[in-house]
């Protein structure tokens, strides 16, 4: 392969289409009075992106309701005078015998054994049962819009938290057992450590840089240290094409594509939990995109691009190089989503007369990726017209939406792990916080630019028009029953990003064998699950069969059986049964015509 070769963008990939009659971002932005997305934009500053007017119509919706629910109304009267009918005998019973462990339930905030002790077992107990009512009071009115209903019981949970005893010192009993054991140490040290966050965050503010230097795993030094070279660049994306680590591989290549919200080195953190090396181990040919991180001049970059100049340049690059040999197309999170689109197209585009030139694809699997937006958990709170008006006022004049403002959203989903369980740790405990490569990672944040974030959000998750077979590219409507090759879906247990049920619509949406794995962890940890990682587990079904009933997400889990260990080694037996079954001599990349070696320059850009 040539210089030429190597450095060329798309004009190898399939056609570049038309603007496409579904995108109506130029359309929505031209109708829109310049003076109204300032002063929106000075609005979302002050309210993180949130939209006063979508919360405001969210509460109206549901105290209206309410009003008019005499029932509902008795109901929660009941309740709280059950509750109140509770304390004396909870009262005499505490004092002698402290707070009984059912009360308590699975929250995780309560476990110290000092929270059934006197006075704490009070707190505790006058806690949960205002938790409980307020999630009784917020759900079940009659007439409440669905999306209004988890709004006001997403805010009322938020507003919980804040006021939880264990958020404050003189009422939580593991801080002043902490703080009498260390002689007041742990609440110097907290406090020490608070002035240190503050002090960055001002730093960080003064210092566009600042971020940089304090990432305590820096790409190529400490992790995304998988030996490879960068064989392909356009404005977009870098290719990187992995040395192998067998001296014969697998013909059929595996490129991953990773979400363009995050670093790709999540997949190639350090040796001994990278996804990639693991791969190259197990014989496999790997390949990865590593998205730009766009700025301002890249704010008119769509949907579009990332499926041209992104997926698509990548796939006919990997044909290339591997002499046209179908390729395991692998997904992970919006990745799998755009990588579910561009392989509809490719299902579609095969019928034309230059089908050959179309890079085959033999198998796609999809790593906590939706493609049905119905029931995107609670990411979808963001999501109506009206908030996503106001994040296009928040976008509209840096053009892109920072990491830190999507990061902000991503903690409020997991509040209670992300926010007050660190605040107790970090301040009110005293303890340090020990780095780790994920969370670094984590701190790596990426931009979107204002076309692409509008387009996805308008198209996806708001309108969910691919999985109603309405998302258009090349002016036709794309069907992921088109989709032939066998799918590998995994969704992870704790995912407050996607949902695994919502993830697992993946089988009434096509017609082709499915297999799905269920995941412990969360969205990334269940992702990036090793061999040899301790309580690591996932869940097995039956594969799903072209013509037969698709199952739901409940059938499924009640049949599937529990596997102890890590998804990747069943992942790779499956990657090798739907691969040819002679292995080829290994193909080392073409270092004399590379752009430099992994982890490449796009990977730096902060």
């Amino acid at each position: 392969m040539n210089q030429s070769t190597i450095n060329q963008s798309t004009s190898s990939a399939p056609p570049t289409p038309a603007q496409p009659d579904s995108i109506c971002y130029l359309t929505r932005e031209a109708s829109v009075h310049p003076l109204d997305l300032a002063l929106q934009n000075q609005l979302a500053q002050w309210t993180g992106g949130i939209s006063p007017a979508s919360v405001i119509l969210a509460w109206l919706d549901w105290g209206l309701h309410l009003s008019f629910a005499p029932g509902k109304q008795m109901e929660l009267q009941r309740s709280w005078q059950q509750q109140m009918a509770e304390w004396p005998l909870f009262l005499g019973q505490a004092l002698q015998n402290g707070l009984p462990q059912s009360e308590t339930g699975d929250d995780k905030r309560y476990t110290h054994p000092g929270w059934s002790t006197w006075p704490y077992n009070a707190f505790a107990k006058s806690f949960l049962q205002t938790q409980s009512w307020w999630d009784s009071a917020t759900t079940g009115v009659r007439g409440v819009q669905s999306h209004h209903e988890n709004v006001v019981s997403f805010m009322a949970r938020q507003w919980l938290d804040i006021l939880s005893p264990v958020n404050y010192p003189a009422l939580n009993p593991e801080v002043l057992e902490v703080a009498r054991n260390t002689q007041g140490g742990s609440l110097q040290h907290g406090m020490q450590h608070w002035m240190h966050d503050v002090t960055e965050a001002v730093q960080q503010k003064l210092h566009a840089d600042a971020k940089v230097k304090d990432l305590p795993y820096q790409p190529g030094r400490d992790v995304a240290l998988t030996q490879g070279s960068v064989v392909f660049r356009n404005h977009l994306i870098e290719l990187i094409h992995y040395q192998p680590l067998s001296p014969n591989t697998y013909a059929e290549p595996v490129l991953i594509v990773p979400s363009w919200i995050m670093k790709y080195y999540i997949l190639d953190l350090s040796p001994h939990n990278s996804m990639v090396r693991y791969l190259l181990e197990q014989g496999h040919q790997v390949f990865v995109i590593s998205w730009k991180n766009p700025d301002a001049a890249d704010r008119d970059l769509g949907m579009n691009d990332y499926l041209e100049s992104g997926l698509f340049a990548a796939l006919q690059q990997v044909s290339e190089i591997t002499q046209h040999a179908a390729i395991h197309a692998t997904g992970y999170c919006l990745g799998g989503t755009l990588l579910a689109i561009g392989a509809a197209a490719l299902a579609k585009q095969q019928t034309d007369d230059n089908a050959s030139a179309i890079p085959r694809l033999a198998s796609v699997s999809l790593l906590a990726a939706q493609t049905d937006f119905s029931e995107p958990g609670e990411l979808g709170l963001f999501i109506d017209e009206s908030q996503l008006a106001m994040l296009d006022a928040l976008m509209w004049k840096q053009g892109y939406l920072d990491g830190q403002q999507m990061g902000a959203s991503f903690q409020l989903l997991n509040s209670r792990d992300l926010i007050w369980s660190r605040i107790m740790r970090h301040y009110m405990l005293g303890e340090e916080e020990s780095a780790n490569d994920l969370m670094s990672w984590n701190a790596d944040t990426t931009r979107m630019p204002y076309r692409m974030h509008s387009e996805y959000l308008q198209h996806l998750f708001l309108h969910n028009d691919l999985a109603q077979g309405r998302y258009q590219y090349q002016g036709q409507a794309l069907h992921l029953q088109d989709i032939q090759v066998p799918l590998y879906v995994v969704g992870t247990r704790k995912d407050h990003v996607s949902p695994w049920k919502s993830v697992f619509k993946i089988h009434q949406l096509t017609d082709t064998p499915v297999d799905f794995i269920l995941a412990s962890g969360g969205h990334n940890a269940g992702i990036v699950s090793e061999p040899g990682h301790s309580h690591r587990s996932y869940q097995l079904g039956t594969s799903s069969v072209p013509g037969e009933i698709k199952p739901d997400a409940e059938s499924w889990l009640n049949t599937a059986v529990t596997v102890q260990g890590s998804w990747w080694e069943h992942w790779h037996l499956w990657l090798a049964k739907n691969s040819s079954s002679a292995k080829i001599v290994a193909r080392q990349p073409d270092t004399v015509a590379s752009l430099g070696a992994a982890p490449g320059s796009y990977v730096m850009m902060r």
